[in-house]
């Protein structure tokens, strides 16, 4: 399926629920900023057979077969809000005699979960749809505000103690740490970058270990420098995330 037949006109149509049903109808697969194989070696450090992994957002990737596959046996869940992409998945999976993994409609924005139930929360390229209709990136608008810091705030509640959060996104440390530094959580905040020419970033968030090194949360940025973050490197419809300050 060619990107064309499924990327919509305007940015803002990621942020409705109809045009992803109609795309994973259409869509067989599509990774998000890479697949696994381009950040293994800084996700496999975190894993091991007994923990639970919870998959925010995960549309028709093969993150959770490849959690598998990596000897991930004490429960694997995917949520997505779409229907249709939860069922594709569910029947994938069961194609393949794929046990361990369990495929739910959620909102991102209203995890179904009880706190502490997860050892490892993932959401790869997830947030980054909150932020498709937010105004200036270093000012976002009060609404995208309040989204990201419900969807944070939920997969705060359902890690453990001591549970790890993993965010793989396009944006920036300047434009993320002051959402996951906000007061009330209590993870670190650490980034690595992975990807050739143009970096993506992989953000690990540890429950539980945040240092008072870390509590500089402001609830605005700085004003924008005049810099300029296109990239011709990124692939397909990466493009949404990319970001002209000079233009705003």
């Amino acid at each position: 399926m060619a990107d064309d037949d499924v990327a919509p006109r305007t940015a803002s149509a990621y942020l409705d629920p109809t045009y992803w049903d109609e795309r994973f109808g259409k869509e067989e697969h599509y990774e998000w900023f890479k697949d696994f194989s381009h950040f293994r070696h800084l996700l496999a450090p975190l894993l091991s057979p007994s923990i639970s992994v919870l998959e925010v957002g995960c549309g028709n990737s093969r993150l959770g077969e490849e959690l598998l596959r990596e000897g991930v046996a004490g429960g694997i869940t995917c949520v997505d809000l779409s229907p249709v992409a939860v069922q594709r998945m569910r029947d994938r999976l069961a194609e393949q005699g794929a046990e361990g993994v369990d495929v739910v409609v959620a909102d991102m924005l209203d995890l179904p979960f009880e706190g502490e139930s997860f050892d490892l929360v993932i959401e790869k390229g997830t947030m980054d749809v909150l932020f498709v209709d937010s105004g200036d990136p270093w000012n976002p608008n009060p609404e995208t505000v309040d989204s990201v810091m419900k969807m944070l705030e939920g997969i705060h509640k359902v890690l453990k103690p001591e549970g790890i959060f993993v965010s793989i996104t396009f944006g920036q440390p300047h434009f993320r740490r002051r959402f996951f530094e906000a007061p009330g959580f209590t993870w670190s905040v650490e980034w690595s970058t992975f990807g050739d020419g143009f970096h993506y970033f992989f953000y690990t968030l540890k429950k539980g270990k945040r240092s008072s090194e870390s509590n500089c949360y402001q609830p605005t940025l700085p004003a924008a420098p005049s810099i300029n973050m296109f990239h011709e490197e990124l692939e397909s419809e990466d493009y949404i995330f990319r970001t002209n300050v000079d233009e705003l």
